[in-house]
């Protein structure tokens, strides 16, 4: 009899240890951040398919990146809610005390919320999100559970909706820019002549700046074509390097091209290629780094949006001084003063020259990674793998920053000094977002599902 009684403790037990265990398995797949990675990565699927501009693809990763942030906030005690630190971000809906919730699907709710609202092709998301949620119920979570975590994320995101419709965007919407018609200002370049892009973007709200000035780079060189002036050094520095590329300078300008704007002429016809933005091509690098550095669910999503936060205000900060000094590009002099057959390598975009946007935001992005992957961090970078492009191996952050910036003189579309005061100027908006916004707080260990406080 006491045999039969040990047998059956015995088999209670491990009956209790299995349960456990499975119970444990079933969290682990619920926090798996790998979903979190294909959502932002379908996102930038749907921006390259809507064709954005780099600024406006920036603003809805980050909206999207602080909506996954905030609805995930409360299952981490150690980490602490953006509210109040970012520009006009304040009281947010909160979990009802008691209650339990799926932190990491409620952060994907109110992510794919935003990102749907703030795209053109929302059914793209429609169709998606469905296979998100799915994952959830088949990982055996609670129904109430899930429909309060579902509920929870949704009004997190529509309460970033609705900070994002007063950050002037809708304002800038339809309003007509007029060339400046005057030597050494910017001129739409062949082969579109495109109308200029986001020529207001300066009057949009930063996330963390204290205005769209505050890192304005030094004043570039006066228009002068004359062969001893500066300007004209600059010019022919663009001319000649674009004459004798080597075939990794070559590579180097294509892989960090990220223009979504290429046009093609095939006779009469033309046809546009669809290409990630530069920023997009950061947050695959953020992606990237995640995942090597095996970043739990909570640190993915910080990283995602800090590196959005200093993208998007990068490149506030970089629109701002283009229409400024609405400096002309290589392009145009070039094919008026010195060889009317040129072309870069690069196809021009449709936005003045100075300073060079992906030197900024390139920098802005890399001091951010940085700060939470180290100095030294060596990648492989595949991003432009889909686009036909082989991947690029990199030691560091700042390597690749580097690397993106100079490509911009290989590719013919900048001169020199937009590219360094450029790095100038993201380095100082990277160090100023990661001065100001601070997402770590003493507290306890992470916990995925957790019942609110």
């Amino acid at each position: 009899m006491k045999c039969k009684f040990t047998s059956l403790l015995i088999a209670v037990l491990l009956l209790i240890e299995v349960s456990c265990q499975n119970k444990k398995a079933d969290e682990t797949t619920l926090a798996n951040p790998d979903v979190m990675h294909t959502s932002v990565r379908k996102l930038t699927d749907v921006m390259v398919h809507d064709i954005f501009s780099p600024p406006v693809a920036s603003r809805v990763y980050a909206y999207a990146n602080i909506a996954a942030y905030e609805a995930l906030v409360p299952g981490y005690p150690q980490y602490q809610t953006l509210t109040g630190q970012l520009t006009g971000l304040k009281e947010l809906p909160k979990p009802t005390a008691g209650q339990e919730y799926c932190y990491p699907l409620a952060s994907l709710r109110a992510f794919l919320t935003v990102g749907r609202t703030l795209t053109f092709s929302g059914d793209m998301v429609d169709e998606f999100e469905p296979q998100v949620y799915q994952k959830y119920k088949e990982a055996g979570l609670d129904e109430e559970v899930y429909n309060r975590s579902m509920a929870y994320g949704e009004a997190v995101g529509k309460k970033i909706l609705e900070w994002a419709n007063q950050d002037g965007y809708r304002e800038t919407r339809g309003r007509r820019y007029t060339v400046v018609m005057a030597p050494g200002k910017w001129q739409p370049t062949p082969p579109a002549y495109m109308d200029a892009v986001e020529p207001y973007w300066f009057k949009i709200r930063p996330f963390a700046l204290d205005s769209c000035s505050q890192f304005k780079p030094a004043v570039p060189s006066k228009f002068d074509i004359s062969k001893s002036s500066d300007f004209y050094k600059e010019v022919l520095q663009v001319y000649e390097t674009g004459k004798s590329l080597t075939t990794e300078q070559k590579a180097i300008a294509s892989f960090w091209d990220c223009n979504p704007f290429v046009m093609h002429n095939t006779g009469h016809v033309m046809y546009a290629t669809k290409k990630i933005s530069p920023g997009g091509h950061w947050i695959n690098i953020a992606a990237v780094a995640s995942k090597k550095a095996k970043a739990d669910f909570m640190k993915t999503v910080e990283t995602y949006a800090l590196v959005s936060i200093a993208l998007a205000d990068g490149f506030i900060s970089c629109w701002d001084e283009k229409y400024r000094s609405a400096r002309i590009r290589p392009e145009t002099v070039i094919n008026t003063y010195m060889d009317k057959d040129w072309v870069p390598l690069l196809q021009t975009p449709p936005f003045p020259e100075y300073p060079s946007g992906h030197s900024v935001i390139s920098n802005a992005a890399a001091v951010t990674l940085t700060s939470l992957y180290g100095e030294n961090f060596a990648y492989t970078d595949s991003t432009e793998v889909v686009f036909g492009l082989s991947p690029r191996k990199f030691s560091s952050f700042n390597q690749a920053a580097e690397e993106a910036a100079i490509s911009r003189l290989y590719g013919g579309i900048h001169y020199l000094p937009a590219i360094t005061n450029g790095q100038t100027e993201g380095r100082l908006v990277g160090e100023f977002v990661l001065g100001k916004i601070k997402t770590r707080k003493a507290g306890n260990k992470a916990k995925q599902m957790a019942k609110a406080e």
